[in-house]
């Protein structure tokens, strides 16, 4: 299989329920080599900011690798997922008790106040999401009017080479796929506009030779997009 052919596509028996292919994939999620995290870190860095002293909410923060780093930069943070399996392995990593770790469902409002926080941040998970309005209408929510809204998603043009969220099933060696959501560069758009939020910044990301020397297995697809950036900001 050459570089530029398109991988093959899942079978049903390789998709599981989007929670459940995350507490299975928490066994080995940290061990990964993983293109999107080796060329998503340092791009959320520039569009948080300083973030010293700020509330940061992490949405969708899986084992912690950006409520961390967050943490380590001076943030306040409160960091939310539905997956057990991946809060589990979040909850065992130093300075743990530092962060407000939360189960919760994307599909439901969370219980935290309007106005809760001066960052909102959702890494790597909106392509798991079907319905995007209440989400992004949460997103504001929380979000203090001085405040953003930053979020990474795996770039849409991934899905024509056949690719999306997966990893090796360490019990059987199969390919897995957590349930994904084929969503366009113009769902994110209009949910953000729906949502009555401002576009402050997008942009698309191609993987180069920096991200190849952090991420090798990442050379099959250099100069393909792979992730799209956004900061929202409220009117």
């Amino acid at each position: 299989m050459t570089e530029n052919t398109p991988q093959p596509l899942p079978t049903p028996d390789d998709i599981l329920p989007t929670r459940e292919g995350y507490d299975k994939w928490a066994e080995v999620y940290d061990d990964d080599d993983n293109a999107l995290i080796a060329i998503e870190e340092p791009l959320l860095d520039e569009l948080l900011g300083p973030i010293a002293g700020l509330d940061v909410i992490d949405i969708g923060c899986g084992t912690g690798r950006q409520a961390f780093r967050m943490l380590q930069a001076g943030a306040n943070i409160t960091a939310i997922d539905f997956s057990e399996g991946m809060l589990e392995k979040a909850r065992q990593k130093p300075d743990s008790g530092k962060i407000n770790f939360v189960v919760h469902d994307l599909s439901q409002p969370t219980l935290f106040p309007e106005a809760s926080f001066d960052r909102v941040v959702c890494p790597l998970v909106l392509d798991h999401i079907h319905d995007l309005a209440p989400l992004f209408a949460e997103f504001k929510r929380l979000c203090r009017p001085t405040g953003s809204i930053c979020l990474s998603i795996m770039h849409p043009a991934m899905m024509l080479r056949g690719v999306q969220a997966r990893f090796t099933d360490p019990d059987t060696g199969r390919k897995t796929y957590p349930e994904s959501a084929p969503n366009q560069i113009s769902h994110y758009v209009l949910a953000a506009v729906r949502a009555g939020l401002t576009i402050d910044h997008m942009s698309e990301h191609a993987i180069d030779d920096t991200t190849i020397a952090r991420s090798p297995k990442s050379a099959k697809y250099k100069d393909w997009p792979i992730l799209l950036m956004m900061r929202l900001t409220l009117p």
